[in-house]
């Protein structure tokens, strides 16, 4: 017989199969064979190496250890798959093999989901398929809960999502989604490090709230008896690490911010962050391009990927677009039509687009509202948009020819930012203004908010940062494009979740 339900078990079934389980181990124990005493087991090769090196291995002893998965009982022999992290393979018990004993506890006493070893020599059926043909079996760790069955399998995104254990058990795809995500991580690491950057840590826990736009999470730190704040992003501390002199540094950084959740959003999530003295952020953008492609090539083996159903082509010449020429572009405001403030009000006023700066909206404001409105969501193949307003751009260095407007871009995918670059400002006095108006900003729009001027990075500027590029990217968004997964929670192990109650 095969150990394949046809039906979705009910909540009693499921705890009836609970309770036998529980049963069985009690007998083991109680017959000295309690499987959780279990320290060690010697692991020869995996699934995926046997069947690599079929050739070589064919008919010679092997040691594998994984999760029992399936199992087809034919009176003295039996069928069974086990898995490990590189996949399933087939195994064959038969009890003339591994004894009486043993082979009537195999049958008994294990069931879907305990954790085996087993040794065995290497074959193919009569059907193909390569297998270990056990001389030895014993159970390693018992499984206490009733796996979800095959046919239905696990869907729930609620459980899991929450029980990410039991989901990469039981759906191979999630197993390979993360570890897709070490193999872009590695490359990613692997083409900054190939271009002289150095990977540096910097604090999670800061004494500041600073003037920035997301709002931190806020613990205490009772030794020191003071408020403390979880990081929003490593930007100021690895500029300071610039002027100190490394010259090229990079942080893979979890960051936090107390803020909503959607499909490309969650308190906690991951960036990296890189500076390179003596470049600016044209150089940046050929960074970024570059570096996009590389890691496409290397994990997906081509630059033509496709994201929910649409084609994007990472491998050609990325567009490059002003704000002010999408803006034209895609609702034919133009910016430089705009006189004074209110003419961009008025503008903003006819097209049917809200600013929330209302009555105070400068054109730099309303230009960033038009962009939100009108141009984000036609942005699908990869596309730099770049030289920002300097409203929303605290830490941008002005352009000289236009101090309207900053260095600074963001790069967009499938209607998505992601990922944030400048020509950082290395101007002391310039960049204190700055802080001080987004600090008072910040405190008007959010009660009870202690949003403070970062003076140590101040004071940093102040013993000169060299000219200065600087880029933040969102890697489970990258990580979302190149795993063709549709919510950020796909790619995180252990996404935030509400509680259940």
């Amino acid at each position: 017989m095969e150990e394949i339900i046809t039906a979705a078990p009910t909540e009693e079934e499921l705890a009836e199969q609970a309770r036998i389980r529980r049963e069985k181990l009690q007998k083991l124990t109680q017959e000295g064979n309690d499987p959780f005493v279990k320290v060690s087991y010697d692991v020869t090769a995996n699934s995926q190496s046997v069947k690599d090196g079929f050739e070589q291995l064919e008919g010679k002893e092997v040691s594998l250890a994984g999760r029992l998965m399936s199992r087809r009982i034919m009176g003295k022999a039996s069928f069974s798959h086990i898995s490990d992290r590189d996949g399933l393979i087939q195994i064959y018990v038969r009890r003339d093999d591994v004894g009486e004993e043993d082979y009537a506890a195999f049958k008994k006493d294990y069931d879907l989901g305990d954790i085996i070893g087993i040794k065995g020599y290497v074959f193919k059926t009569q059907t193909g398929e390569i297998s270990i043909h056990c001389n030895h079996v014993e159970m390693l760790t018992k499984c206490l809960r009733p796996l979800p069955e095959k046919q239905h399998g696990l869907k729930d995104t609620d459980i899991r999502y929450r029980q990410r254990d039991l989901d990469l058990i039981v759906n191979p795809e999630v197993k390979n989604t993360f570890i897709t995500r070490s193999k872009i991580l590695k490359e990613l690491r692997a083409f900054l490090d190939g271009r002289g950057f150095l990977e540096v840590d910097t604090p999670v826990l800061t004494t500041l709230e600073i003037g920035a736009a997301a709002r931190p999470f806020k613990t205490k730190h009772n030794a020191l008896d003071i408020d403390m704040y979880l990081r929003i992003e490593t930007e100021l501390y690895l500029k300071r690490l610039i002027v100190g002199g490394l010259e090229r540094v990079y942080e893979v950084g979890r960051i936090f911010r107390n803020e909503g959740m959607d499909a490309f959003h969650n308190p906690e999530f991951t960036t990296i962050e890189v500076y390179q003295a003596y470049c600016d952020y044209r150089d940046m953008m050929n960074l970024v391009e570059e570096m996009y492609k590389t890691v496409a090539r290397n994990v997906c083996g081509t630059t033509d990927i496709t994201y929910q159903g649409t084609e994007i082509h990472l491998g050609g010449k990325w567009e490059k677009l002003t704000m002010k020429e999408a803006v034209k572009k895609y609702c034919g405001a133009d910016y430089d039509s705009w006189k004074t403030d209110a003419d961009a009000r008025d503008c903003a006023a006819k097209l049917g687009c809200e600013v929330k700066e209302g009555a105070t909206a400068t054109k730099g404001h309303v230009l960033i509202a038009l962009f939100d409105a009108f141009c984000e969501d036609k942005l699908i193949q990869p596309t730099f948009i770049y030289d920002y307003p300097v409203e929303n751009s605290p830490l941008a260095k002005r352009k000289a020819d236009d101090p309207a407007f900053t260095q600074r871009f963001e790069y967009f995918i499938c209607a998505h930012e992601f990922g944030n670059a400048f020509s950082e400002l290395n101007d002391p006095i310039d960049q204190k203004q700055r802080f001080v108006k987004q600090v008072e900003e910040k405190r008007v729009q959010e009660k009870g908010c202690n949003a403070q001027v970062d003076e140590d990075f101040i004071t940093a500027l102040e013993y000169g940062l060299p000219p200065t590029g600087g880029l933040g990217f969102g890697v489970d968004r990258l990580v979302m494009l190149l795993t063709d997964s549709p919510t950020i929670r796909d790619v995180l192990l252990f996404p935030t979740m509400k509680p259940k109650k």
